[in-house]
């Protein structure tokens, strides 16, 4: 296959973990007789310094052109970066947020998975973390709340603020079928998560989820309330497979799921729409206090990499070839500083991607 793939080093770290990323991808286009060809996108404070905006339209249309696009972390210290000295509009997230808007990228994926050889760092009792998890949080994110006509008044001598919770059928039902599809990659169950009981527009998300539930007569459906998902991902998190839910519940819900994981530094990310195309990054900050280093851990990148190869390329075994790399190179006791633990071996960016290489045959 001939894959066309932006990329967007990004600020901080990002430079060092995408490229340990590209190195693994390839090596898979080496092994399984795949080519790729990388197109260098500028974004961020990388373009702010270069063009002056975090995002031109020029980069977004090359985005455009390619399959997928692989990103590491952007922005820098809020403290001291000049870049942070800019109107909003113009610092490093507001190209995110722009570059997210022009691809039409409605649907963010967030796998949560516990390795067995990672489980001393879960906060969960020992014999929660014992069985492990592995789960991914759907959450449709340009929606909801968060893009709802907002307001603040003074109504009779009180102030008021308001903001709107708005969804349509036709929002609920493409979010709906890609949470689904995710599910036919996995282990074939949903957990539609809403506030039914309260909320009218949870009450229209749970009868849309229905109605796509019946073309995938293959995959599990369950209905969970939100506050009921909260306490269960902390209960007993390996009953979930993929949890489907709306933009601020799975902003809250997904911070929860990394949180048990015990370490962001492996939590890979991606957003895609309603084509192939998805943009795909860690889930972590850029981390400047450590950038050039050469210690921040590339596994989040690298594993978000395995993502785009399964979900905007449908090469399965290839993405299953990356994330049993990682398993093995955890198992043999490698570890990058942040998921250091007693009686392993410390290692830095480089020689973590080097032997996850390794381990790709």
């Amino acid at each position: 296959m001939d894959m066309k793939i932006g990329v967007i080093k990004g600020d901080g770290i990002g430079p060092e973990i995408v490229d340990e990323a590209m190195k693994v991808l390839d090596r898979i286009a080496e092994v399984y007789g795949h080519s790729i060809t990388y197109t260098r996108l500028l974004m961020g404070g990388e373009s702010i310094d270069v063009n002056g905006v975090p995002l031109t339209d020029e980069t977004l249309e090359q985005a455009k052109e390619s399959d997928a696009v692989l990103m590491g972390s952007i922005g820098g210290d809020a403290k001291t970066s000049p870049w942070y000295r800019l109107e909003p509009s113009k610092r490093p997230e507001a190209g995110l947020l722009s570059l997210r808007k022009g691809l039409n990228l409605f649907a963010n994926l967030r796998p949560a998975v516990l390795y067995t050889d990672l489980k001393e760092a879960c906060p969960l009792r020992e014999e929660i973390a014992d069985k492990g998890f592995d789960m991914v949080i759907m959450r449709e994110l340009t929606g909801g709340l968060y893009f709802g006509d907002r307001s603040t008044e003074v109504i009779d001598g009180v102030t008021v603020a308001k903001d709107e919770l708005v969804y349509s059928d036709t929002e609920i039902r493409r979010i709906a079928k890609r949470g689904f599809d995710i599910a036919m990659k996995r282990r074939k169950k949903v957990t539609s998560v809403d506030k039914a009981n309260v909320l009218d527009s949870s009450r229209l998300w749970r009868k849309v989820v229905e109605e796509v539930a019946e073309e995938y007569p293959d995959v599990t459906l369950e209905h969970m309330l939100v506050d009921n998902c909260a306490m269960q991902l902390v209960k007993d998190p390996t009953q979930f497979d993929v949890i489907l839910t709306e933009n601020m519940f799975g902003d809250i819900l997904s911070d929860e799921a990394s949180m048990v994981t015990g370490s962001i530094g492996m939590l890979a990310s991606a957003s895609l729409n309603e084509t192939k195309f998805g943009l795909y990054e860690p889930s972590g900050g850029s981390a400047p206090d450590i950038a050039g280093q050469g210690i921040a851990n590339p596994i989040a990148t690298i594993l978000s990499a395995a993502m785009m190869l399964r979900y905007s390329f449908d090469l399965d075994r290839e993405a299953q070839a990356i994330e049993d790399a990682v398993g093995d190179v955890l198992k043999d006791g490698y570890r990058t500083a942040d998921i250091m633990s007693g009686g392993m071996k410390q290692i830095g960016t480089k020689e973590m991607g080097e032997r996850i290489c390794a381990y790709i045959k």
